[in-house]
């Protein structure tokens, strides 16, 4: 994900470009702040508080789409906050009495004028991608092993759309029965290994796992294409089937390089993600 700082009204609201999911998240702390006209940091998180009370009591749907994100706080660490996509901060501030109400849905439209640019001419947003990842550390092998599985993971989703998933824990689901079947661990026993929890699975892979997860994803895509299941039950039969293909691919590699191919190395080594594997005598 990446992290920027938005400007409205000159109030500055913390958000996050998710490029798997092609969408914004915003710091629902940083909006109450601004439509609240909050002077203090402290004043906005109290606001938010009451509001979720409030929300709590009255048996609202909204904290259940709520995600806890990494943001950058004033003192420059990075800290869980509370946030929302568009769609649910659209729905927030529709509790959050404000004159300011109507000016910032102008504002948030105008943030997806910016991504719609983007999808109307995609390299200008694999161009913005490829910036964030360089600007990372990583090396331009691995930024290019990246981008090609964001534009095959965009393909398998829509295939999705297609097949009737809809709801983010669909894809969630989906996602998940495929990495096991390829790799053998369940996304949430991945990212354990890795050491990592709420970063992306992806941006921690090496080149080799990533290649091996953007071929479960084409195949998965093919095999759905060609099935066409009608059911969540049949997509969820076809992106096992997809992983499970995969899975003897890299079993067959494994058995070559005598190493494994799933692997503990995560983006704190941005370069080691770039990964040089031993042979079976110990020569790279």
């Amino acid at each position: 994900m990446k992290n920027k700082v938005q400007l409205f009204e000159e109030k500055k609201i913390r958000s996050l470009w998710d490029a798997d999911k092609e969408e914004w998240f915003f710091s629902i702390v940083d909006v109450c702040g601004a439509l609240s006209e909050q002077t203090t940091q402290r004043g906005a998180s109290n606001y938010w508080a009451k509001l979720k009370e409030r929300l709590k009591e009255e048996g609202s749907q909204l904290l259940t789409i709520c995600q806890q994100l990494k943001m950058q706080a004033a003192d420059g660490k990075s800290y869980s906050t509370d946030a929302f996509d568009t769609k649910g901060i659209l729905r927030a501030i529709q509790s959050i009495p404000s004159p300011k109400a109507e000016p910032f849905k102008m504002w948030l439209a105008q943030v997806g004028s910016d991504r719609l640019d983007e999808i109307a001419d995609p390299e200008k947003a694999f161009i913005r991608a490829e910036s964030y990842y360089r600007a990372k550390g990583y090396t331009d092998g691995w930024i290019k092993q990246r981008l090609q599985g964001i534009d095959i993971r965009k393909k398998l989703t829509n295939e999705w759309e297609e097949r009737g998933v809809s709801k983010e824990q669909e894809y969630a689901i989906l996602t998940n029965e495929m990495t096991k079947a390829w790799s053998g661990l369940s996304v949430k026993q991945y990212k354990q290994f890795k050491n990592i929890k709420k970063e992306s699975l992806r941006d921690n892979m090496t080149d080799l796992e990533l290649t091996l997860n953007q071929l479960a994803e084409v195949t998965t895509t093919a095999f759905s294409k060609q099935a066409k299941p009608k059911t969540f039950e049949g997509n969820v039969k076809v992106a096992r089937r997809g992983g499970g293909i995969v899975k003897k691919t890299r079993l067959d590699i494994e058995k070559e390089l005598g190493s494994k191919i799933v692997s503990p190395l995560n983006a704190s080594d941005k370069k080691a993600l770039e990964i040089r594997i031993k042979n079976k005598k110990g020569r790279k």
